[in-house]
């Protein structure tokens, strides 16, 4: 069958399972998101079989290939047969090449319909970028630590609007405490391809919120065409009143362990303040988490300031609030569309 090519991939997905054959390291570093990982070779197969290519000869390499993938012919159709699939299972390895090719040949010698993708991972990854770049129509939703920008952001969707939840998908909540609670980050690389994933079926005529964000998220980054092209766009600066800033951010965070709260000032000591740091601590310890929060604010309050003041041409919205309800605030950005 011809191979698909990689804009054809998603439809088809939707009630097919994507196959990638490439190695468990591969996968780690990135994969089509949904795809199911079968190897044809383990990491260290593949290094083997890579230095007799580069090394000896593309024969030797062949014949080691060969070596190694016979005997587990038997096995790889058993695995995919478990699969369900409405078509076809889709087939990729890095470059569109022998793996893949190789793969979808043995499911349809077994009679399970097998098609392979133009351009493997890699092409999947120059689309998925191409997306990324288009000219979305952004609004940023800007305003200082702990008022809800993310729960905001969460009612926008319900409401039936376009929303990128960029922590959500990185797994991140972007400040030193923003890894409590959440599993591992993904790589990069994932997170560009969770990103691309999100958005491939938006429409570009219309708006699209996100959060403001830096371009780090933890310990992985927007990509930077995407960023720049969302650090400019139209603000929308929703201000929260303090005391319910640090309800909220206490309700949040002080359930994580005294060790967990202090490991993570610790982290910035140098740009809170050597004495600031120490009090903050000092108050977690006590248990007097509104102390605490209330010193670490100051902080991350200056910071944010700082940001928000060269870009406050940007804000075609602003507003202070005194409680936090997400629905109103929700009905009143999207009615000054």
């Amino acid at each position: 069958m011809k191979p698909l090519e990689p804009n054809e991939l998603f439809t088809i997905a939707k009630a097919n399972p994507v196959v990638d054959v490439r190695t468990p390291a591969e996968f780690e570093a990135g994969h089509i998101p949904g795809a199911i990982n079968i190897p044809l070779f383990t990491n260290e197969e593949r290094a083997e079989v890579g230095t007799l290519y580069k090394q000896v000869s593309r024969e030797k390499a062949m014949l080691r290939a060969l070596d190694i993938v016979g005997p587990k012919m038997s096995n790889l159709v058993k695995q995919a047969s478990k699969f369900k699939y409405t078509d076809k299972l889709i087939v990729h390895c890095w470059r569109g090449g022998m793996r893949s090719a190789s793969f979808a040949w043995l499911m349809n010698t077994a009679g399970i319909p097998a098609i392979t993708v133009n351009g493997g991972y890699k092409g999947f990854r120059r689309f998925a970028a191409s997306i990324i770049k288009r000219d979305w129509n952004f609004k940023v939703i800007t305003a200082c630590t702990g008022s809800g920008k993310t729960e905001l952001l969460l009612k926008l969707q319900d409401l039936g609007e376009q929303i990128i939840d960029l922590e959500g998908l990185a797994d991140h909540k972007g400040s030193v405490f923003g890894g409590l609670g959440h599993a591992p980050q993904p790589t990069t690389e994932q997170f560009e391809n969770n990103l691309f994933w999100a958005i491939k079926d938006f429409d570009i005529n219309r708006t699209i919120w996100v959060e403001d964000e830096s371009m780090c998220i933890g310990h992985v980054f927007i990509p930077r065409d995407f960023y720049n092209r969302m650090h400019f766009s139209p603000l929308v600066k929703v201000d929260l009143a303090l005391d319910q800033r640090i309800e909220r951010l206490v309700k949040e965070y002080a359930l994580f362990s005294k060790e967990e709260l202090t490991h993570a000032i610790s982290k910035i000591t140098k740009r809170l303040g050597g004495d600031n740091a120490k009090l903050a601590a000092e108050a977690i310890e006590s248990g007097n988490f509104h102390e605490a929060t209330r010193i670490l604010l100051w902080y991350y309050d200056k910071a944010y300031n700082r940001s928000i003041e060269e870009r406050r041409g940007l804000i075609s919205f602003e507003k202070e609030y005194k409680k936090f309800d997400a629905e109103q605030i929700a009905q009143e950005l999207m009615a000054k569309e």
